[in-house]
């Protein structure tokens, strides 16, 4: 009889088990400082560039740690990394209690959070894809990209209430925890690493070599570059959107930061429709490009008009762009992780961490900027139009470079439903 095949690997399941416990800590520590930092400034700009100094790490860690886990086992990475993580939002956490919210002091720790979590998301992203097992690459990228949504939608409400009785301090200490348990059970993930320093020493020659191998790849590579830069683009703008949403929010009568926490639950709805028609329903790979193109161009109207509609009709926006955006991000992630060989998955992932996050430095700044001085639903319909406009200039200018990416992946191997 043929084994059954199945995505649920002991490596698998223990690898998704701690990044169910990481996001749920970092969705609720995430969501109260959001809030926090808008109290105590009431400026839309101080509320982006905390968010902005964020992306800064991007721009410089990948470039060094990236030529490295190109040939560095990297299970030991992810380990220390969640523990190191654990740590500092343990100590955060214990601050808060004991000492008054300070802004500059809030800026120094979210710049070193941001320079740990840029270095955990390279070594996520170059581990990710050799844990999931042969022909499952669709099936594992649509699990992963439902896991967060799923737990925002869980832990934003619940932050909202622990909020009012733990504080802040009390939510960064939980957060501290669930990173140490996660990075325990990461420890216990079974994989043969290869060491790829063979014969070389750690040298400046090196690490400078591997790297220009990086850049000559991408470019060769017109259509990875591409695709880097509009994730990017569109990243920035949606992480530079926040802090208005917030705002709009907390300033707008009749709205609360309850009913803002509920766009996460439409989204995490049609998030969750959207992961299971992509889990069961294989898009043919002629297909994804237009499929992903698509996409790309509808979310962005969806956002062009989300500020001007009445309250259950943004439910209803956040639901549609929520199925569309993980059938999109899930079929692209998989297409050019399968793309990209494994000796160069870490530099290259590190490249389109520094567009993205040189991009979003610049662009959450810009649009918190906007937020002073114009209403925030002018604010967020011009972030769009950029958005559309750019897609154009990028996705599909070279889709005759983009379109092969989506054609070389292997064929998925049959696998019986529920796997």
């Amino acid at each position: 009889m043929q084994n059954r095949q199945t995505l649920w690997t002991k490596n698998y399941t223990l690898l998704t088990v701690a990044t169910v416990l990481g996001a749920a800590g970092a969705v609720a520590g995430n969501f109260a400082l959001s809030f926090l930092v808008f109290d105590k400034t009431g400026s839309t700009l101080a509320a982006a560039l905390s968010l902005a100094i964020q992306f800064i790490p991007n721009i410089f860690i990948p470039l060094l740690a990236a030529p490295w886990l190109d040939r560095l086992p990297r299970k030991p990475f992810l380990v220390l990394g969640d523990a190191t993580n654990g740590i500092l939002y343990a100590l955060g956490g214990l601050f808060l209690l004991r000492y008054p919210f300070s802004y500059i002091g809030y800026l120094f720790f979210s710049l070193q959070l941001a320079c740990l979590g840029s270095f955990d998301s390279l070594v996520y992203n170059s581990i990710f894809p050799n844990l999931i097992p042969a022909g499952m690459e669709h099936k594992g990228y649509t699990i992963s990209s439902m896991l967060y949504p799923v737990v925002y939608v869980v832990m934003a409400p619940l932050a909202a209430v622990m909020m009012d009785h733990l504080g802040v301090g009390g939510i960064l200490l939980i957060q501290g925890g669930l990173s140490l348990i996660a990075a325990a059970i990461e420890s216990n993930i079974s994989i043969q690493e290869e060491n790829r320093m063979e014969n070389h020493s750690f040298s400046l020659g090196l690490w400078w070599q591997d790297l220009k191998d990086g850049l000559a790849y991408l470019k060769q590579e017109r259509g990875i570059a591409n695709i880097f830069l509009h994730s990017a683009v569109t990243g920035g703008i949606g992480q530079g959107s926040s802090p208005l949403l917030v705002a709009f929010f907390r300033s707008t009568p009749g709205l609360s930061a309850a009913m803002y926490a509920m766009f996460s639950v439409a989204e995490f709805l049609g998030r969750s429709l959207g992961g299971f028609f992509h889990y069961r329903v294989k898009i043919p790979k002629e297909k994804q490009y237009g499929f992903v193109f698509l996409i790309q161009q509808t979310y962005a109207v969806m956002d062009l008009c989300l500020l001007w509609i009445p309250y259950p009709l943004m439910l209803a926006n956040r639901f549609f762009c929520g199925f569309l955006g993980i059938n999109s991000a899930t079929t692209r992630e998989a297409a050019i992780q399968s793309y990209i060989p494994d000796t160069m998955r870490a530099r290259l992932n590190a490249f389109q961490n520094i567009f993205f996050g040189a991009v979003c430095f610049v662009l959450t700044l810009c649009v918190g900027l906007l937020g002073e001085l114009f209403p925030y639903p002018i604010c967020i319909s011009l972030c769009a139009l950029v958005d559309i406009i750019f897609g154009w200039l990028t996705i599909w200018r070279v889709r005759r470079d983009i379109f092969p990416i989506y054609l070389a992946q292997s064929t998925e191997s049959a696998a019986e439903p529920g796997n």
